[in-house]
């Protein structure tokens, strides 16, 4: 079987989870989820996940662009606060030639207002929200069972 190969990014302040708003995120860090999610999906034989995390939206950017001429075979992506703002990385989603599945920790639809508005998801093949830690498990595993 040919490995499988994903491309994690994280927005904005993800790489404070643990210590922001613990009630909202839930008191696990990035590092601890990405451990969590790693471990979940090792049973399932040839997988690799590429892990990156940036504040900057230039960086972001750079990073979806990047994978354009990588093997990829879906990029998950938690825009974070750039979801409801960055025309930018929505016009560099567009131009991936594999999924985008965007993951958001908490309900947005539960939050405030300008929260569910998501210029991202226009280039998302999906979006799993509410589900915490697993978000990111369940969006790699629904691209597994393709």
């Amino acid at each position: 079987m040919k490995e499988k190969r994903f491309l994690v990014i994280n927005g904005p302040n993800l790489g404070l989870l643990g210590k922001r708003e613990p009630e909202v995120y839930g008191n696990l860090t990035l590092e601890q989820i990405q451990d969590y999610t790693n471990e979940k999906l090792k049973f399932l034989g040839k997988i690799s996940i590429d892990w990156f995390q940036s504040d900057i939206e230039g960086e972001i950017i750079s990073k979806i662009g990047k994978s354009i001429d990588e093997d990829y075979n879906a990029l998950i992506i938690n825009p974070a606060g750039y979801s409801h703002t960055s025309v930018a990385i929505l016009d560099a989603l567009k131009m991936l030639p594999f999924p985008v599945i965007e993951v958001h920790l908490s309900n947005t639809h539960r939050r405030e207002e300008y929260r569910q508005q998501k210029l991202t998801a226009k280039a998302s093949t999906s979006i799993i929200e509410g589900l915490g830690k697993d978000a990111y498990y369940i969006a790699i595993y629904s691209q597994l069972l393709k």
